[in-house]
C-alpha cells in the first residue's frame, strides 16, 4: 500500500551510480551515502537490473547506468521498484458489508477517483528525468 522508500532510495542509487562514473559503484559504498545496510542496496539493485536500468556483472564490483540519467524517468525508477502487486498506489478494503448501501457502492464511487490520481502522479514522474534530479543538486 503507498509508495514505500524503495522508490526514493533507488533514485539515490541511480545518482550515485551516475556521480562516480570513474568509480566503483558497490553496495557498501552506496549503502554508506543512503545510511542502510548493503543488502537492502543489492535487493533494489537487483530489482533496478530487472528493469533494465542499471548493468551488474557478478563478482564485479560495482555497477552503472545502461543509459544516459536524462533518458530514465522517475516513472521508469518507480515501476522498477514497485512490484506489479504493488502496482496500484491507493487500495480499497476488502469485503465492506454488502447489505449496506454505502459498502455495497463504496468501490464503485472512490476505485476511478484513485485510478485518475494514481494516473495523474505517474503522468508527473514519466516527464521528469533522473538528469533533472542529478541537476538539481549541488554536487552535481
Amino acid at each position: 500500500m503507498g509508495i514505500s522508500s524503495r522508490f526514493a532510495v533507488a533514485i539515490h542509487i541511480l545518482t550515485l551510480i551516475d556521480s562516480n562514473k570513474e568509480g566503483k559503484s558497490t553496495s557498501e559504498w552506496i549503502a554508506a551515502s543512503v545510511n542502510t545496510n548493503p543488502v537492502v542496496i543489492r535487493r533494489i539493485t537487483g530489482m533496478l537490473h530487472k528493469a533494465g536500468l542499471v548493468e551488474v556483472r557478478p563478482g564485479v564490483a560495482g555497477a552503472k547506468l545502461t543509459r544516459k540519467a536524462d533518458e530514465i524517468t522517475l516513472l521508469d525508477i518507480y515501476k522498477a521498484v514497485n512490484p506489479a502487486e504493488e502496482a496500484s498506489l491507493f487500495a480499497v478494503h476488502e469485503h465492506p458489508n454488502p447489505d449496506c448501501p454505502v459498502g455495497k457502492n463504496i468501490a464503485g464511487a472512490i476505485v476511478p477517483v484513485f485510478a485518475a490520481a494514481q494516473s495523474a502522479m505517474e503522468d508527473s514522474l514519466g516527464g521528469i528525468t533522473l538528469g533533472q534530479i542529478i541537476k538539481q543538486m549541488p554536487i552535481c
